[in-house]
């Protein structure tokens, strides 16, 4: 009698565990699919999908290049590039003392944003206070477009990356609508379970790299037009000590 439940005891504990084993090797072939979905486009038959895994391959370069280029363009337009602050007090100090030469040369070295319309400023004393003005309005212009031009790259994966999230949609479509044919009409959900996994993947990637993009974007752009126009303000005002005696205005 004691032999007899042990071997149901044994048989009992046999099958369970391979239950347990069973059950955690489906839980991990789900979560890997699942995980996977995200990366690799397949057929219902578990074959790659060449066109859609590529698109979405594609979409998640785009995606690393754009947080990249916001980065990089963050550093590049920071306050410290435009308006530096120990700059403009050493520059203010040499046009105070009337020591011109060492002012541009400050600003020459400086580098930023605000040095290079102070320069041009300066380099048109001789010819009045109306040229000194149209001089470094012309170039705080011809920067500010500049920067812009850099940040429109942000604007420009914002706009297409859904369009190509789109593509691969309407491409998953195609194979879910084919599956549907090929099986006259009464296709396995499992059959249209890659098409629609194309479609719903590459939306999802357009979209993550078309969010952080046109945000970026408008920030971006929302404070280079800040910063630039307060540092021609300011390149403006130590342009005082030029201005004719009087309160003539440069029109």
């Amino acid at each position: 009698m004691i032999r007899v439940n042990d071997k149901r005891l044994l048989v009992t504990a046999c099958g369970l565990a391979w239950l347990a084993t069973s059950t955690f090797a489906n839980a991990e072939t789900v979560e890997r699919t699942f995980a996977e979905a995200f990366f690799v486009a397949r057929r219902a038959d578990g074959s790659l999908e060449i066109l859609g895994s590529a698109v979405i391959w594609l979409l998640l370069a785009m995606s690393v290049f754009g947080i990249g280029l916001i980065v990089s363009m963050a550093v590049a337009n920071r306050r410290e590039t435009i308006l530096p602050g120990d700059s403009i007090k050493r520059i203010r100090k040499s046009i105070q003392a009337g020591n011109y030469e060492k002012a541009i040369a400050t600003a020459d070295a400086d580098g930023s944003f605000f040095g290079r319309v102070l320069i041009a400023g300066l380099r048109q004393s001789p010819h009045g206070y109306e040229a000194i003005i149209r001089g470094l309005e012309q170039v705080a212009d011809e920067e500010t477009t500049i920067r812009f031009r850099r940040i429109e790259l942000l604007n420009v994966l914002g706009q297409v990356s859904p369009m190509i999230g789109l593509f691969g949609t309407v491409y998953g479509m195609i194979l879910a609508f084919g599956a549907i044919v090929a099986s006259g009409g009464a296709a396995d959900p499992v059959m249209l379970a890659g098409g629609i996994g194309t479609a719903l993947t590459t939306t999802f990637w357009g979209l993550v790299v078309a969010i952080p993009a046109l945000a970026g974007y408008a920030l971006l752009r929302n404070k280079i037009d800040e910063l630039t126009i307060e540092a021609t303000l300011e390149a403006e005002e130590m342009m005082a000590p030029f201005r004719p005696a009087g309160g003539e205005s440069a029109g």
